[in-house]
């Protein structure tokens, strides 16, 4: 077994998906949890959710697997302003095997670009994905 990092291509699907999710007009949150296709070597769409709220996004996330995770939120400022954050999560649960974590680990940096998102959080543990914890990280973006 080589130790080099594998990095996994990003399925032309799924680049399309988040082009167009990039530019979406609704203003409900919504969430592309993506996973790593072993096989193939390929980070896929695993679920697209409409209208999902941290807690119910945690509750979609495996347990003992890594997920990516595209998080369109809606976010309250406290002076009173909305915006809406695309937000990229690294579920990378304690446990996990970790030939899967490196998969993972070596692909997340070309989906980030991929998707050209700035906002780049790491859980690892899904009960840390709540809306206190997400605010509280959004919170240092101004």
């Amino acid at each position: 077994m080589s130790d080099s990092l594998v990095v996994c291509e990003v399925d032309p699907e799924l680049k399309e998906k988040l082009r167009k999710f990039r530019f979406r007009k609704e203003t409900d949150n919504a969430a592309i949890i993506m996973k790593v296709d072993k096989d193939r070597q390929m980070v896929v769409l695993e679920e697209e959710i409409q209208n999902i709220s941290p807690e119910e996004l945690r509750l979609e996330l495996p347990e003992r697997q890594p997920r990516f995770v595209v998080y369109s939120y809606k976010y309250a400022h406290a002076d009173g302003r909305v915006s809406y954050p695309l937000c990229f999560i690294f579920s990378s649960p304690v446990g996990c095997k970790p030939e899967q974590q490196m998969m993972y680990a070596g692909s997340k940096n070309r989906l980030v670009q991929t998707a050209e998102l700035t906002k780049v959080f790491e859980i690892r543990t899904t009960d840390d994905l709540t809306e206190a914890w997400l605010q509280e990280k959004l919170a240092f973006f101004r």
